[in-house]
């Protein structure tokens, strides 16, 4: 037995020997051999040596240093020969890859604050100085603490607005959609009569007028005016540039964005790229990609471009590893069409113009697919046979252990990780922040059998609406979007409901918060879902529309379920769980296959869910968390939770794992909880701005002229605040939110909580002994 395995261990040494090595240095030379001595200058060369390289398996190393791309990388079957290779940074150096140029510049002092120099060659939208990227003029200036684009303005497309605008061709509009359901972007092409001729509004599969107040111009001259912007004339090929204080141009590293893809690994349908490892490497200056051509990914909301500064397409067993990805104008990483056990791990994606992660399918494997949310196959024209119609689509993919935050930052319709037309990805172990639509996003339910679990996803929908840190569709064959019909469809052909989503999607043991929506929000139709051992740490969990969904052992704090218009044979079930709040149903008539077993935190709320008769075997009481303040929501043994059957799992492991990246990751804030104990303590608070305090004795009825004792009197607002908008005033005292009696501060807090999905909330106020209803904005 020792001989096979010194035997054994003789051969593994040999095959690592057995590979060959190449060298690309920022200094090399292409006609060197590509040695350590005597390397090579770019990749491109080094992939052109690998097809005749003796050996089977093909190193090939990158010096420290910036290495410019003249054009982007592609890998082919052809180009590797049927080899294993690797392309990664030499021993830790810190080695970056940039899809930009660098500019040697004669810079003149051309006004006050202004540089100018020319630059020869193509245009470009992203200009780094120093390596940080500044920004391109526009109206309104840049202000980092705006919740939507850095900064929007109502007047950014007023007429007097445009009238100063000798030659705006060139710039961009940016605006949210109406619904605040993601972005549009247009291209300004021209001016006559003072009205603006564009281009665009493609970036959104739910076409829609532009936001009346979130929106924003940019590129054009006349709003050069600012600290850090820059503007570059195409007619004259002169580059404008206010620098920020501190910042000599003449002295500066000066670099501009050039290419939209850096590295692709491309296969073919017939050959697929197998064995390709890219790792240890920085990915830098790609260019933006907002006005590429986009397509629709089925029904969801989603209008896609195709493309990323790292793209695999028709590739097995590919990994990206420990790479960071920065500063990057469109989508970072994609998986397009078909992908087999491919893996993107240890990864740091940040300051991104568009999405992190992207496993995306081709609709030519959907069968009889729609692509608008108001359109449908009718019946007797559907493909009826399960399942997809060939294999163009990610498939048992991973991403696992990234660190992703800071992105979006352009195209809002975006996500950490987004899985469309796929089937099997692994999502774990991935911490994702500072986003501003959802955290994780499937759009639709082609195929299932997904496993989320240990992500650590929160500050989510920070600039959109309606949405969830966890979002899916799943408008697949049934769903039509006239309700009456699909009921009746589905009713007689049951059989349509999981032609799609054939398999079970699974999420669990995450931790989840969003503040601007649900921390789970299955929306339209989404099918075929296991969801436990789940923390929700604000927005409570969503079921829209869908068939086939069981949430247990979940723990939702704050908040609660929403179940919103269910099929009279859903099949759902939400058991074992742990709630903070009233159920918050909508259109609801049949609760589903099971709704009990859950622990409510007080007997009002248990009473409210008999009376429709579901929780019959809940309990309420105080769940008895361990160590909640910091982020222990175990129960301990004398918790009443346990006697539904709730069993505790652990809470140490959500986000990622790996040292360097857990290092830099941040963690969500810990929410204080809105339970009685908050009720009792809390006698006066800041809400929105505003400065509030409870109701205290016989003093104050007499004064406010109130029927009793209960209320939220306001005491101050601050001038031009959105309370103040919505005509809020001092003195008003608030008897009800969201038609829920307020009694105190504390319980206008914990309905708050229930509906900031909505975006506002209806209260009623006593002003002068007169009811009033006001529709108070919660963002």
């Amino acid at each position: 037995m020792t001989k096979w395995i010194g035997l054994f261990l003789c051969f593994q040494m040999m095959t690592v020997r057995a590979q060959t090595r190449f060298y690309v240095a920022p200094s090399g030379k292409d006609s060197n051999p590509g040695t350590m001595a005597l390397p090579l200058a770019t990749v491109s060369k080094a992939l052109e040596k690998v097809k005749t390289a003796p050996h089977n398996s093909v190193q090939i190393f990158l010096r420290k240093g910036s290495h410019y791309l003249a054009e982007t990388v592609v890998v082919r079957p052809e180009t590797v020969n049927g080899k294993i290779l690797t392309i990664s940074a030499f021993s830790n150096e810190k080695v970056q890859i940039s899809g930009g140029r660098k500019l040697a510049l004669r810079w003149q002092k051309t006004g006050a604050t202004t540089w100018t120099a020319r630059v020869d060659g193509p245009a470009f939208e992203q200009l780094f100085l120093n390596g940080k990227k500044q920004i391109l003029a526009r109206y309104p200036n840049d202000d980092a603490k705006a919740r939507v684009f850095n900064g929007t303005a109502a007047d950014a497309l007023s007429q007097e607005r445009i009238s100063r605008w000798k030659s705006p061709e060139g710039g961009f509009i940016h605006a949210l959609h109406q619904g605040e359901w993601g972005d549009f972007h247009y291209r300004i092409t021209g001016k006559s009569g003072g009205q603006l001729q564009q281009e665009g509004g493609w970036q959104n599969n739910r076409p829609a007028p532009l936001h009346k107040t979130e929106r924003f111009v940019e590129n054009i001259f006349e709003e050069l005016d600012a600290p850090g912007e820059w503007f570059y004339d195409k007619k004259t090929q002169l580059l404008h540039l206010i620098p920020l204080p501190g910042v000599n141009p003449k002295t500066a590293t000066v670099e501009v964005s050039h290419l939209k893809s850096l590295i692709e690994l491309r296969g073919t349908p017939e050959k697929p790229l197998q064995q390709v490892r890219i790792q240890g490497i920085r990915f830098i200056n790609a260019e933006r990609t907002f006005m590429e051509p986009y397509e629709p990914l089925l029904r969801s909301d989603w209008m896609l471009y195709r493309g990323a500064a790292v793209y695999l397409e028709n590739t097995e067993n590919c990994r990206i590893e420990d790479c960071e990805f920065t500063n990057l104008g469109g989508n970072a990483l994609m998986f397009s069409r078909y992908n087999q056990k491919s893996a993107v791990e240890g990864c740091h994606f940040h300051h991104i113009g568009a999405s992190a992660i992207s496993f995306v399918g081709d609709s030519s494997a959907v069968r009889s697919p729609a692509f608008r949310y108001e359109k449908f196959v009718p019946y007797d024209q559907m493909d009826l046979t399960p399942g997809p119609k060939n294999d163009r689509f990610p498939s048992e993919c991973v991403a696992a252990d990234n660190l992703i935050h800071d992105i979006g930052q352009i195209e809002k319709q975006s996500a950490g990780v987004e899985i469309a037309m796929a089937s099997g990805i692994i999502v774990r172990h991935n911490t994702i922040y500072q986003v501003p639509r959802a955290g994780i996003n499937i759009g639709d339910g082609t195929w299932g059998g997904h496993l989320l679990e240990f992500n650590d996803v929160f500050d989510t929908v920070l600039e959109t609406g309606d949405h969830g840190a966890f979002n899916s569709w799943g408008r697949d064959r049934f769903w039509h979007p006239n309700r009456q019909i699909m009921d009746s469809l589905v009713a007689v052909h049951p059989e349509l409901i999981l032609l799609d989503a054939q398999k079970t999607t699974i999420i669990r043991n995450n931790r989840f918060r969003c503040d601007h929506g649900w921390d789970i929000d299955l929306d339209d139709g989404s099918s075929n879902y296991h969801i436990y051992n789940n923390v929700l740490l604000n927005g409570g969990l969503k079921f829209r529309e869908g068939f086939y969904r069981i949430a247990e052992n979940n723990i939702l704090i704050n908040n609660s379920f929403h179940p919103h218009v269910w099929f009279a044979s859903s099949g759902d079930v939400f058991r074992k769980n742990i709630i903070m709040r009233p159920y918050a149903p909508i259109g609801i008539k049949d609760w589903g296959k099971e709704v009990d077993a859950n622990l409510f935190l007080d007997q009002a709320a248990l009473q409210k869910a008999q009376k429709n008769g579901t929780d019959l075997h809940s309990v309420y009481g105080d769940p008895v968390f361990v160590q909640p303040e910091k982020g222990n929501y175990q129960v301990s043994a004398t918790s009443p939770a346990l006697k539904t059957g709730f069993r505790n799992f652990p809470m140490d492991q959500f986000g990622v794992q790996k040292p360097a990246l857990r290092a830099l990751a941040r963690s969500p804030r810990l929410p204080v909880l809105l339970d009685s104990r908050f009720e009792e303590s809390v006698q006066e608070m800041t809400w929105l701005g505003a400065s509030l305090r409870n109701v205290r004795g016989l003093g104050d009825r007499s004064a406010f002229g109130l029927p009793d004792e209960k209320g939220v009197i306001v005491v101050t607002i601050p001038t031009g605040s959105l309370l103040e908008t919505a005509g809020l005033k001092p003195g008003d005292v608030i008897r009800t939110a969201n038609q829920e009696e307020t009694p105190n501060v504390g319980r206008l807090v914990a309905i708050q909580q229930q509906v900031n999905w909505m975006g506002q909330m209806n209260i009623t106020v006593i002003r002068n002994q007169q009811t009033v209803t006001l529709a108070v904005p919660l963002k």
